[in-house]
């Protein structure tokens, strides 16, 4: 191990090596070429556009999540669809307001079509009946679906540029190295000196890409699961809905 450490040694004085400093990407990027630099550009516009939808997804989430829980909170305790259908307008956030409204219209539209006096399906004084809960099943479902796309919108953005960005960066270290190949045979030296700075340029094109794809990545990852849980609780609400419309008004 001694002989081994002084012969690293000894090369580093024969070749006139500088001793390890740390990475300048500063002045990195001062010597880079024309299209790694637009590879970069390319790169940070990526990633600035993901921390934007990470930003705005966790903080509509968040919004989601607590008026849900307030509205679920205001079915159960009501006595009547009309009640609930009166507090829906302060809670917009939440995908089941959606939903319900859909099944609430449909409803509704039943009752009038069945005659006059049984249009507000919240006063059961006169007890309509519905002419088909298949019809308010499909509403809650096509109600379900609309709501599930509001969710995953953007989400799937998080996805291409986790696949895009490495590709990209990729791109920048083949071309830098294309360019430090080219500079060897104009010069005809393999020298470190020579063929470093070339090679540390075309590498930062990798870590940006790198940079822009993992955090991406991983949100995908996070946001997927909560729409997943978010589709759960429309699917457990619509059949709840159902269940309530079939004991009053079937």
């Amino acid at each position: 191990m001694h002989t081994f450490a002084l012969s690293i040694l000894a090369l580093q004085v024969q070749e006139g090596a500088a001793p390890l400093a740390e990475v300048n990407v500063v002045e990195l990027l001062r010597e880079t070429g024309t299209v790694n630099l637009i590879v970069l550009a390319i790169l940070v516009l990526l990633s600035v556009i993901s921390w934007a939808i990470i930003l705005q997804k966790t903080l509509s989430y968040r919004s989601i999540q607590r008026q849900t829980a307030t509205f679920l909170d205001v079915f159960r305790r009501s006595t009547k669809f009309s009640e609930v259908q009166s507090v829906c307008p302060s809670l917009p956030a939440s995908p089941l307001v959606g939903v319900f409204q859909a099944g609430y219209a449909e409803l509704n539209a039943q009752f009038r079509a069945a005659g006059p006096g049984s249009s507000n399906p919240g006063e059961t004084s006169s007890r309509p009946i519905l002419k088909s809960l298949t019809a308010v099943d499909r509403a809650l479902l096509r109600a379900a679906a609309v709501e599930v796309n509001k969710l995953e919108k953007r989400v799937p953005f998080l996805a291409t540029i986790a696949s895009v960005a490495p590709f990209i960066g990729l791109f920048g270290t083949v071309w830098g190295i294309l360019i430090t190949f080219q500079r060897i045979g104009v010069t005809g030296s393999t020298n470190l000196a020579t063929v470093g700075p070339g090679i540390a340029d075309a590498l930062v094109a990798t870590a940006a890409g790198l940079f822009a794809a993992i955090p991406a990545v991983m949100a995908y990852n996070h946001f997927t699961m909560k729409v997943k849980t978010f589709a759960s609780d429309l699917d457990d609400f619509s059949l709840e809905f159902l269940n309530i419309a079939e004991r009053n008004f079937t």
